[in-house]
C-alpha cells in the first residue's frame, strides 16, 4: 500500500498547474503595483493640461 500511494501521479499535474497559475499572478500583481504610481501620475498630469486647456490658460 504504501508503495503505491507514492507511486501514483494522478494529482501531480494539477498541482503543478495551480502552481504555475499562482506564480503567473503574482507577477501580474507585481508588474502592476510598480507600474501604477506611473500611470496615476501621467492620468494626473493630462487632467492638468486639459483642464488648463479648457480655461484657456497656456
Amino acid at each position: 500500500m504504501p508503495y503505491r500511494f507514492w507511486k501514483n501521479e494522478d494529482g501531480a499535474t494539477a498541482i503543478e498547474y495551480g502552481m504555475i497559475v499562482a506564480l503567473i499572478g503574482v507577477g501580474i500583481l507585481g508588474a502592476l503595483t510598480g507600474t501604477s504610481s506611473n500611470v496615476v501620475t501621467m492620468w494626473t498630469n493630462n487632467s492638468a493640461e486639459i483642464s488648463e486647456a479648457m480655461r484657456g490658460t497656456p
